[in-house]
């Protein structure tokens, strides 16, 4: 969980960089990394074929909606500082505690509420002296806001479908859907696709190894281990990392406020992670005397 954190949070720096279309840096960001990942699927070969066609279109699903999210989210950041938009994509756990109760019954105990709303009003300062209203501000919200539902949706149908398949293979599936889909985007809308100085490959190749691999594959593989919910909770440690790494880098500056919302979001992500590990832990319990 620590590692994915610290990945995710050189995304936004990574994208600040970069001056070709978001568009593209998704493809080649999910392609690349679909490369990096190919030659390890062959264990999983079996697991594929015994998909229904069902899973196939879930899985499809899946990949767009995390398209959709990268779309957004990356274009956010053309508008908004990395603090408002990192701070917007915070409110993820809001999206998936609600989802998760809707479609999956998944109840939240009391002191992990707590936790959260913690950890979302610390997310709140970090972006409090940053958010404006300006028209442009006001889109990158926006932006944010709709790929915050997406990535939500993504990680709702992740947590299903990692039941029946290996996290590994779902990960690999679902990044090429959706890098079919950005070249599809990139196609229709007349985008090119190669015509890119070196700089910018190097930052496709960092999205891909970075926050992709290190960071999403993580947090994919530990939908087999803990609840979608959970996972999001973590994604709460990112407007930190990435706050930092936007002053260290970028020269985006960070009032008090902001390193105060920082210390609660860690203060609520470590109350939401302990009661979910002690309620874990009681379950492990009770199920020996319960057989």
């Amino acid at each position: 969980m620590l590692i994915g954190i610290i990945a995710i949070s050189f995304s936004s720096i990574f994208i600040k960089w970069s001056a070709a279309p978001v568009s593209v840096q998704g493809m080649y960001r999910l392609l690349f990394t679909s490369l990096l990942m190919l030659p390890f699927a062959r264990p999983y070969t079996g697991a594929a074929a015994a998909l229904r066609a069902r899973d196939w279109l879930l899985l499809l699903f899946s990949g767009c909606m995390l398209a959709l999210h990268f779309l957004l989210w990356m274009g956010s950041l053309s508008y908004t500082s990395v603090a408002s938009s990192t701070m917007i994509m915070a409110l993820e756990p809001v999206f998936i505690m609600l989802g998760a109760y809707i479609f999956y019954k998944e109840k939240t105990a009391a002191a992990a509420m707590l936790g959260m709303a913690v950890a979302i009003g610390g997310v709140v300062l970090i972006g409090w002296g940053d958010i404006g209203i300006s028209p442009d501000n006001l889109k990158g919200d926006l932006l944010s806001i709709g790929g915050t539902a997406a990535v939500a949706v993504h990680l709702l149908v992740g947590q299903k479908l990692v039941i029946r398949m290996p996290s590994y293979l779902y990960s690999l599936i679902v990044f090429v859907a959706a890098a079919v889909v950005f070249a599809v985007y990139n196609l229709v809308m007349g985008i090119s696709f190669f015509h890119y100085p070196s700089k910018e490959w190097g930052i496709f190749v960092l999205l891909a190894v970075v926050p992709t691999v290190f960071g999403h594959i993580l947090f994919n593989w530990l939908l087999q281990y803990v609840s979608a919910t959970t996972v999001s909770m973590n994604i709460l440690g990112e407007p930190v990392g990435a706050s930092i790494l936007a002053f260290l880098l970028l020269g985006e500056q960070l009032k008090v406020l902001q390193w105060a919302g920082g210390l609660l979001v860690m203060l609520g992500l470590g109350v939401y992670l302990y009661t979910g590990r002690k309620k874990t832990a009681q379950s492990e319990t009770a199920l020996p005397s319960a057989s």
